[in-house]
């Protein structure tokens, strides 16, 4: 899977939009919350998202795909990993990883925030 094929995945989320809080790094957010960590446009592309609601769930992960999934800087403590998109996990998997991320972000928004539908 592309970056530019996860980043149009991710926007067609309802409610989903592109932010760049952070020099050249893109993420995706519903309401206030981010629910992708997509990074700077050059590298190897990754996915950052919601892996589970505390670090042993979103271990499965690295114990699943021990070259292509890392816990994220700084969040990883929080459930948070990294998943590389041009390695050994596949689109289907990436896919599911990204619409957890979404439902578990969704779900922690105020009922203001969350989207339509």
């Amino acid at each position: 899977m592309t970056r530019e094929e996860m980043l149009a995945y991710c926007l067609e989320k309802p409610g989903a939009w592109l932010d760049q809080p952070w020099q050249d790094d893109e993420v995706v957010k519903v309401g206030s919350r981010i629910f992708a960590f997509l990074g700077s446009a050059g590298g190897d592309p990754t996915v950052g998202v919601k892996c589970g609601p505390s670090r042993e769930v979103a271990d499965e992960w690295l114990h699943r795909h021990p070259g292509d999934a890392r816990p994220s800087p700084y969040i990883g403590r929080s459930g948070w990993n990294t998943l590389r998109l041009a390695g050994g996990i596949g689109e289907e998997e990436l896919t599911e990883a990204v619409d957890d991320s979404y439902d578990a972000v969704v779900a922690k928004l105020p009922k203001r925030e969350r989207p339509a539908g």
